[in-house]
């Protein structure tokens, strides 16, 4: 069996951490063939205030850690991209952080990115589209969006991390929510926290 295709998009809301997380995560597993990157314009700024990562030269290996293997980063102007197309074989998307433009952009068809048009064609192949969304309060625009995305067949997966495994740290936080999104696309992960009832 092959091994999956997958694409993973980085926008603006806060929670940069999640998205490096997802990356690693996804670098590692054997399961995955191929991972298509793409860091919206808005989350290069987030990624450099909150990581310490600055620029787009090289910024996946500046996430990694080290040179990547399996994983490649496209331009969010790059409309042309592979991605972009309902016939190049692709089995999911995530998009974490989402921010709340992002999320009106898919929820309404706006396909002018390359990330809105790549969630665009997700929905339209039937493929899985996972919308980690990040933002407080919301207010009823957003929760519009919500739900026009999940009529279209997009999982809205709010960036909610759990604290019941007593996380040491945001990190740790980062990688156990990542892990329960990789699960709901069936990509367990080793080390994920699984709730156990008592005995």
């Amino acid at each position: 069996m092959e091994g999956l295709n997958l694409t993973v998009a980085i926008t603006g809301a806060s929670g940069a951490v999640f998205g490096r997380e997802l990356l690693l995560a996804l670098e590692a597993d054997e399961r995955v063939a191929r991972v298509h990157f793409v860091p919206s314009e808005s989350s290069l700024r987030v990624i450099a205030e909150e990581m310490g990562l600055a620029g787009r030269t090289y910024l996946l290996e500046k996430l990694l850690g080290t040179e990547p293997v399996k994983t490649v980063q496209h331009s969010e102007a790059e409309v042309g991209a592979a991605i972009a197309s309902g016939s190049y074989p692709s089995n999911g998307m995530i998009v974490l952080p989402c921010s709340m433009g992002t999320l009106a952009a898919i929820a309404n068809g706006m396909a002018g990115s390359l990330i809105s048009r790549a969630a665009d064609v997700t929905l339209k192949e039937r493929r899985p589209l996972v919308l980690c969304v990040r933002e407080t309060p919301f207010n009823r625009i957003h929760l519009r969006n919500m739900l026009l995305a999940a009529e279209a067949g997009a999982v809205i997966f709010p960036v909610i991390p759990a604290f019941y495994f007593r996380p040491i740290d945001s990190t740790e936080m980062a990688r156990q929510f990542v892990c329960r999104v990789l699960a709901h696309i069936g990509l367990p992960q080793p080390g994920a926290f699984v709730w156990k009832a008592e005995e």
